[in-house]
């Protein structure tokens, strides 16, 4: 990695990382999830279920705060685990947590025409078949199609461009959730449902899904390397992302709860705009919310289109996946072929339809736990094996942290394996994850016999950090 001739420039500033991690963390779940929320776990058992899983994010985001910030170059996780546990463990991580990545992006693809289908009367048009009892549209193809070509192509031209991009859906994303509590402050009414709902497998299912909700702050570290920022502030502003969000989506739960029953939220398409257009007595209301619902799509796509590919880059650049996919584009500097892979995987998503949306979700919120966990291993043997390494950030209470940290993600797998309190649905999930697993394979084996010498160059890239 040392010595590249087209290292990526240093162009990111402190509000960009910070947008960037938020915006994708409030993307566009919110919008669709809340009503589903309220029902199986209540108002109270949802926040709870947000709370547990904010602790656990928050945990592995202060572990993250000081690894990014004692090496911040690209690929973030995949340098860490990489250092601390070598090249197949570093793979795996990697690779684990690019599923979640393209996950994000795939769910956005086939967000975007279910937010349409809520705008726009009659947008659903010439059904072409169904997938698990789901039509699929030659509309929600067109959409999705269309919608992924513009962002990959926007990621494409620059991150500076992406960036600003960023900032601006995340603003208009901030104001709605912001007008939504103030009309749950003034118009709404106590919420009907009980507080728990369905009990503790209610909360269950909700812990389930927060780290696919929360994922976005590991945008930070992955592109850590085109950040003009001191290496503590980098860790600093994942801790602070996590907690914005953690707030943000207690709030939206709540506010959508004063607004419509948990039932009756489910029953909408967008539980979120039914919400505001019930609060202020508005249909043009709920539209101007699955506007920002469809802001909160793009900043997610944008960002983990940023992330997937910086992530395939530092495979590729470290020769565990084919040479071509660590080109750097001579006029853009970004990971051209790496973008462009990102944005053909989830290209056709929509050809399987608005179910993609659930299998997906749970299919890379397993990938996401798993690569959290290798990083929670990766700095507790850091912290034992190399205690004199340079951490710009320090997490107070190192090892504690770290064993919290390797409890909760070990759980939090737990939960997803069969037998699990929400374990993933065969066949369709668990063929998402093998299907994942085969394509790594095969990808590894391409990549020929770059990997040792490639390898080395990444140890010896880390290593001059500390010269």
């Amino acid at each position: 990695m040392a010595g590249n001739d087209s290292d990526f420039e240093r162009i990111l500033t402190k509000k960009d990382l910070f947008v960037l991690a938020f915006g994708a963390m409030i993307g566009w779940g919110w919008i669709i999830q809340t009503g589903f929320w309220i029902d199986e776990a209540g108002v109270a058992g949802s926040v709870l279920g947000f709370v547990v899983g904010a602790i656990m994010v928050c945990v592995v985001g202060l572990i993250y705060g000081e690894l990014t910030s004692a090496m911040p170059f690209v690929g973030g996780e995949h340098v860490y685990s990489f250092r601390a546990l070598g090249p197949l463990w570093s793979f795996v991580c990697t690779w684990s947590l690019v599923l979640g990545y393209v996950g994000v992006v795939v769910f956005e693809v086939v967000a975007l025409p279910s937010a349409m289908a809520f705008i726009v009367p009659g947008f659903n048009v010439l059904e072409l078949w169904t997938v698990a009892g789901e039509p699929v549209y030659a509309t929600w193809i067109l959409v999705g199609v269309l919608g992924t070509l513009g962002i990959t192509y926007l990621n494409y031209i620059g991150i500076r461009i992406a960036a600003q991009f960023q900032i601006i859906m995340t603003v208009i994303i901030a104001l709605a959730g912001v007008v939504l509590i103030a009309g749950a402050v003034t118009n709404g009414q106590p919420s009907p449902d009980s507080s728990f709902g369905a009990g503790t497998a209610g909360v269950f299912t909700v812990v389930l899904m927060t780290p696919f909700m929360f994922v976005g702050f590991d945008v930070i570290p992955q592109s850590a390397e085109e950040a003009d920022v001191p290496a503590r502030t980098l860790g600093l502003l994942i801790v602070f992302a996590v907690g914005l969000a953690a707030l943000f989506y207690m709030a939206v739960i709540w506010g959508s709860s004063r607004a419509l029953s948990g039932g009756a939220l489910v029953d909408s398409s967008l539980p979120a705009a039914a919400a505001m257009a019930e609060l202020y007595d508005s249909p043009t209301a709920g539209q101007l919310m699955a506007l920002a619902g469809v802001a909160g799509i793009l900043t997610s796509w944008n960002a983990f289109i940023i992330g997937g590919s910086r992530a395939l880059f530092a495979l590729s650049e470290s020769g565990m996946l084919p040479e071509p996919l660590s080109k750097v584009h001579p006029e853009h500097n970004t990971p051209s072929n790496a973008i462009l892979l990102v944005g053909g995987l989830s290209a056709l998503a929509p050809l399987f339809g608005e179910q993609m949306l659930t299998w997906i979700v749970n299919a890379g919120g397993l990938g996401i736990v798993v690569a959290w966990f290798i990083v929670v291993i990766s700095f507790l043997v850091l912290r034992y094996r190399e205690p004199d390494m340079d951490r710009p950030y320090e997490v107070p209470g190192g090892p504690v942290v770290g064993v919290l940290g390797f409890v909760a993600t070990a759980i939090f797998i737990t939960l997803y394996l069969p037998g699990g309190q929400s374990a993933l649905l065969w066949p369709y999930e668990w063929l998402i994850v093998l299907g994942w697993c085969v394509l790594g394979l095969v990808l590894y084996a391409f990549s020929g016999d770059r990997s040792v010498e490639t390898a080395d160059e990444v140890v010896r890239r880390i290593e001059a950090l500390d010269e």
